[in-house]
C-alpha cells in the first residue's frame, strides 16, 4: 500500500523535464502550425524543409537506407537462421533492386510505370526514410520523461472496466500506441513475469498493437490527411480501443485460456491511498529517476529508429510492388474483397469496391491500402487510412508466424496465437472499424 505521505515525499529527479520535454514532444506531434500557407504538425514541416533543401538528392539517401537494410541480415548472419529469415532477406534484396531501377530509371516497364515503382519510392519510401528516424528521435520526449506513465495510470480504471485486464496494462497500451516495439517488449516481459495470463497478454498485444505515431504520420501524409491529423489520430485511438473492447469478449479471444507463463501467477497490483491523480503524479516522479539525459535519449531513439527504417523500407518496396501488381493485373484481390461487400453496402459509401480491395490488401502490407486510395475522395481515404493503421496483424518481411508464435514487427512474442485465429481478429476489427467510422 502506497501512502499519501510516501507519495508526497517522492520528489523525483529533475522533474521539470516532465513538463518541458513532454510539452515539446506534444508540440512536435500534435499541434497544427501554419508555415508557407500549409497547416500541419511541426514534424511534417521539418520533413518538407528537408525535401526542399536537398531536392532530388534525397532519393540517394533513401536508396542508401534500402541498401543498409538489405545488407544488415548478412552482417548479423540472421539470414540463414531459418527458412523464414531467408525468404524475408530475399524480399529485401528485391526491394533494393526495385530502388536501383527506379532511381536510375532502368529495368522493365511494369516496374518503371509511374503508378508502380516510382509511386512506391517517391510517395512512400522517401517519406518513411525521413519520418521514421526523425519521429523516433522526437518520440522519446513523450515516452521517456513520465508523461506516458502519468496518462497510463489515469487510464487504469478504463482498462479494468472495458477490457478485463489488470490496471497496469494501461501503461502497456499507451506504450503500444506511442511505440509498438516498446509496448510489445513491455507486454511480453510482463507476461513472462506472471503479471498477465495468456488471455490478458493476447488482448493487449493484439488489441493495442497499432503502428507507432510516426507511421501514422506517414500514412496521413501519403493520403493528404495532414490537415485533419489531430482528428485522424484521435479516431484511430477511439477505433483501436473501441474494437478491442468488443473483440475481447468474442471468440477466439474469449475462449483463450487464463493460464500463466510457466504456471507462475504473480498478479498482485499495487494499492494506494488518496486519489488516482496523486498516484499518477507519484509514478511519473518515480520514472524520472530512470530517465536518460535528453541528448542520450534522442540519440538512442534515433539509432533504434534508423534500424527500424532500414528494416521497413526495403520490404515496402518489394511487398508493395507485388501487391500493386496483384491488384492491377490480377483479380485475386477483387475476388477476396467480395467478403466485405455485405458490410460496406450497409453504409452510404461511394467507393465500396475500392474500400473492399484496400481492406483486403492490408493484411499483405499495411501501407498498400494508402497507395490504392491515394487519389480517392476524402471519406474513402480517411476510412482506409484508419482501417489499415488499426489492423493488428499483417504480413511483412519482418513479421512471421512460426509454431504458433508471432513475431510482431520484428520481435518474437511468447504469447501464442494460432494464425487462423489472428485472421478472425483482423476481419472482425475491420468490420467494426467501418461501423464506428460511419457512426
Amino acid at each position: 500500500m502506497v501512502s499519501e505521505d510516501e507519495m508526497r515525499r517522492e520528489k523525483g529527479y529533475k522533474i521539470w523535464r516532465f513538463f518541458v520535454f513532454s510539452a515539446l514532444g506534444l508540440f512536435l506531434f500534435f499541434v497544427p502550425v501554419t508555415m508557407s500557407g500549409t497547416t500541419s504538425i511541426m514534424l511534417d514541416h521539418i520533413v518538407t524543409v528537408i525535401h526542399k533543401v536537398f531536392g532530388e538528392n534525397i532519393q540517394y539517401y533513401t536508396l542508401a537506407i534500402v541498401f543498409a537494410g538489405t545488407l544488415l541480415p548478412f552482417l548479423t548472419k540472421t539470414w540463414k537462421q531459418s527458412a523464414f529469415n531467408l525468404l524475408f532477406t530475399s524480399f529485401k534484396i528485391l526491394g533494393l533492386l526495385i530502388g536501383i531501377m527506379v532511381v536510375f530509371n532502368i529495368g522493365p516497364s511494369f516496374v518503371l510505370d509511374e503508378n508502380m515503382g516510382p509511386f512506391l519510392f517517391y510517395s512512400l519510401a522517401i517519406n518513411l526514410s525521413l519520418l521514421i528516424p526523425l519521429g523516433g528521435a522526437a518520440l522519446g520526449l513523450i515516452l521517456g520523461y513520465g508523461f506516458l506513465v502519468f496518462i497510463g495510470v489515469l487510464l487504469e480504471p478504463v482498462m479494468r472496466a472495458l477490457f478485463k485486464t489488470p490496471g497496469r496494462s494501461a501503461m502497456d497500451a499507451m506504450a503500444l500506441v506511442g511505440s509498438y516495439s516498446v509496448g510489445l517488449l513491455i507486454t511480453n516481459r510482463t507476461y513472462k513475469e506472471g503479471l498477465y495470463n495468456r488471455k490478458e497478454g493476447l488482448i493487449i498485444a493484439t488489441g493495442f498493437s497499432t503502428v507507432s505515431v510516426t507511421i501514422m504520420v506517414v500514412v496521413a501524409r501519403t493520403l493528404e490527411l495532414m490537415d485533419y491529423w489531430v482528428l485522424f489520430f484521435i479516431v484511430i485511438l477511439l477505433v483501436t480501443f473501441g474494437v478491442t473492447a468488443i473483440t475481447a469478449y468474442l471468440p477466439p479471444i474469449r475462449k483463450e485460456q487464463k493460464i500463466y507463463f510457466n504456471d507462475k501467477n504473480n498478479n498482485i497490483e499495487e494499492n494506494y491511498e488518496g486519489n488516482i491523480l496523486q498516484y499518477a503524479w507519484y509514478k511519473a516522479k518515480q520514472q524520472s529517476h530512470s530517465s536518460r539525459p535528453l541528448g542520450e535519449d534522442v540519440w538512442m531513439n534515433f539509432i533504434e529508429a534508423m534500424k527500424m527504417t532500414a528494416s521497413v523500407v526495403p520490404s515496402v518496396l518489394s511487398i508493395g510492388l507485388i501487391g500493386l501488381i496483384a491488384a492491377e493485373y490480377t483479380d485475386v484481390i477483387t475476388w477476396v474483397s467480395y467478403v466485405y461487400y455485405p458490410i460496406l453496402y450497409m453504409f452510404p459509401l461511394e467507393n465500396v469496391p475500392l474500400i473492399a480491395e484496400a481492406v483486403t490488401i492490408s493484411i499483405v502490407e499495411m501501407f498498400l491500402p494508402s497507395l490504392l486510395v491515394a487519389e480517392a475522395d476524402i471519406m474513402t481515404r480517411f476510412i482506409v487510412g484508419v482501417t489499415s493503421v488499426s489492423a493488428v496483424v499483417f504480413i511483412r518481411p519482418d513479421t512471421c508466424s512460426v509454431k504458433y508464435k508471432f513475431k510482431f514487427k520484428s520481435m518474437e512474442i511468447d504469447i501464442r496465437v494460432v494464425y487462423p485465429h489472428s485472421a478472425v481478429i483482423v476481419n472482425r476489427n475491420t468490420n467494426r472499424i467501418i461501423n464506428i467510422l460511419r457512426g
